[in-house]
């Protein structure tokens, strides 16, 4: 079985992949999607017919098996294989926190990875981003080109006016050290906007 068809799975049925089916189509009707599932109190968990502290730490284990895989995946020194790569770790990394958090990834003139820096903590509604800071740890990795990323814990992977706003600053103060601003992901529930590919950059 390849990853194409595992793209294609319902959410109910790869997680009937780890746990029974029934468990699993009990769960998301009980909390309604993965992401509020992953998120939610132990106990509320444990109150589901069918799971234990085996199955509850199963799920527990999920988000952490992504997020290393993604990291391996984009490691420091090696060129970005494709924009899904990238999409994916920053997925995996953003998607379900509570709070906003803005990222950079920091790349050379071949998009090699340099660093990976979360650069910004926020609430749930919201980040403060100064384009100093971003420019200053841009010229402290030497970096050459630099992709933008925050979520949105709303699970809504729309840009708002702020985002634009503050893209096109972060570009311009960017440009001023001759940084190239390759994109700004939005991260949502489960999928990722790119500011590239609207033209917003």
């Amino acid at each position: 079985m390849d990853y194409e068809t595992l793209r294609d799975w319902s959410d109910t049925r790869l997680l009937a992949a780890v746990l029974s089916g029934q468990v699993a189509a009990r769960l998301l009707t009980r909390f309604g999607s993965l992401r509020e599932l992953l998120q939610a109190d132990t106990n509320d968990i444990l109150r589901c017919r069918g799971v234990g502290h085996s199955r509850l730490e199963t799920l527990r284990a999920l988000p952490e098996l992504a997020r290393r895989y993604y990291s391996e995946s984009l490691p420091v020194g090696e060129a970005i294989r494709s924009p899904a790569d990238t999409e994916g770790y920053l997925k995996s990394r953003l998607r379900h926190l509570d709070h906003e958090l803005f990222c950079c990834l920091f790349l050379d003139n071949r998009h090699r990875v340099l660093s990976f820096d979360e650069l910004f903590r926020g609430t749930i509604d919201g980040t403060s981003v100064y384009p100093r800071e971003v420019v200053k740890e841009a010229l402290a990795v030497n970096a050459a080109a630099v992709i933008l990323a925050h979520n949105h814990p709303s699970g809504v992977a729309e840009p708002s006016q702020a985002d634009e706003r503050i893209t096109k600053r972060l570009k311009s103060a960017l440009e001023l050290v001759d940084i190239r601003l390759l994109d700004h992901l939005i991260i949502g529930d489960g999928r990722a906007t790119s500011l590239a590919s609207r033209g917003l950059l």
